[in-house]
């Protein structure tokens, strides 16, 4: 697990640096915003129809084996990018078919990632292993975006992605030395035994979300919160730089101290032992009422001293939820439930920045976070009172001529 933490900082932060150059390349090639966009959207696009696929691959092929060949891939279109860069040969149309590739690859490795980090602890310890996941995720974040100012300054820009695919390859190169707690081993093969005559296929994936009311219950709950909140990166930099009359310097500080909370929050994720769907239901609804409270803020003062808690929870919601959805479902049946959930997921993350952005054109930047807030803690109550109802509706059993009164209306045989 030490070994595997190592490698997703190291992928991590060359994922990092490639993106934050990524878009200011796509500027250069074409001085469009809009372009811009579009490339970001090429390449998570594929995971909207591809991610049931890419999961029912990794329940099918050997998890250790998948994820080293789709890192491998990676790595190559990485180094692909490079070159065309370094030889000023990479025009908008060659960069759009890397990123659709790239895309491509990502719908299986996701999941085989994910799951082949779950295999290296016991079961019991998931949670934690996920939330030291997130921890990985937002340090090697922090470091990728500082290391790729330093690295374009001195080597250009190609010298991000020949280090993205450096890091790729790291990781390809460690994955077959990693030996799976003795835990995971014999539930894997528990499943493989009972499931080897059993066809894998999507439909069953599909069939098991839309009948698990906690997985139904865990998508509409981040959906929302994904929609309506958790988009700071947008909804504060307006604010900030809006009504709040702050500088960039000001945005910068807030971004900051996002980071900073996505890092402690991985932290006190890590700690959790029984995730439930209700746990990330609370936090959603109260990182709800903070966001509403933030979009009140009279200084960027105030701003700052909101914002922390709301990353903190942010963080730690994300923790539990992703351990709900890692655990829940048979291990014979994860990477299926993975794949319905990256394409939801994408769903959100191509339709939620143009709603929010509707909001704020409609209501303003405080409008925004105030009504998307209430929006979500709305939603959240809303779901609890609705389940309270259906789970203590009481059963009414009809009175037969005949009945004995006293005596149980079934029989022992009934």
């Amino acid at each position: 697990m030490r070994w595997w933490s190592v490698a997703n900082f190291v992928s991590n932060a060359g994922t990092w640096m490639q993106l934050t150059v990524q878009n200011l390349l796509v500027l250069e090639i074409t001085g469009s915003a809009a372009a811009t966009g579009l490339s970001m959207s090429v390449q998570a696009a594929p995971a909207l129809l591809m991610s049931v696929l890419g999961g029912a691959a990794v329940d099918r092929w050997p998890r250790k084996l998948t994820a080293a060949v789709s890192q491998a891939l990676l790595g190559a279109i990485a180094f692909t990018t490079a070159v065309l860069v370094a030889l000023d040969q990479l025009g908008m149309t060659s960069l759009m078919v890397l990123a659709a590739a790239t895309g491509v690859v990502a719908t299986v490795d996701n999941p085989a990632c994910a799951l082949l980090g779950n295999d290296l602890v016991p079961a019991e310890d998931v949670p934690s292993a996920i939330g030291v996941g997130a921890l990985v995720h937002q340090s090697g974040r922090l470091v990728g975006a500082a290391l790729a100012g330093v690295a374009v300054g001195f080597l250009g820009t190609s010298s991000a992605y020949f280090a993205n695919g450096v890091s790729f390859l790291f990781v390809a190169s460690v994955i077959p030395f990693l030996r799976p707690a003795a835990g995971a081993v014999r539930q894997v093969a528990v499943d493989a035994r009972q499931h080897s005559g059993a066809r894998m296929t999507v439909r069953e994936g599909l069939v098991f979300f839309a009948r698990r009311p906690r997985l139904t219950a865990l998508a509409g709950v981040t959906g929302i919160s994904a929609v309506f909140g958790r988009n700071y990166q947008l909804t504060l930099a307006v604010l900030v730089t809006g009504p709040l009359a702050g500088g960039a310097g000001s945005f910068g500080t807030v971004s900051t101290v996002l980071a900073a909370g996505g890092i402690l929050g991985a932290v006190l994720g890590a700690r959790l032992r029984r995730p439930s769907v209700r746990l990330v239901g609370v936090l959603a609804a109260g990182g709800a009422l903070l966001q509403v409270v933030a979009g009140l803020s009279p200084s960027v003062a105030v701003l700052i001293v909101l914002v922390l808690p709301m990353a903190v929870v942010e963080s730690v919601s994300d923790t539990a939820g992703t351990a709900v959805l890692q655990t829940d479902p048979p291990a014979h049946l994860r990477g299926r439930v993975l794949g319905v959930w990256g394409s939801i997921g994408t769903v959100w993350s191509l339709g939620g920045p143009p709603a929010l952005g509707l909001l704020m054109e409609l209501a303003g930047a405080r409008g925004a976070l105030v009504i998307g807030g209430l929006l979500i803690a709305g939603a959240v109550g809303a779901g609890h009172l609705l389940r309270r109802r259906r789970s203590t509706r009481p059963l009414v059993l009809r009175t037969e001529e005949g009945d004995v009164v006293g005596h149980p209306t079934l029989s022992t045989a009934a």
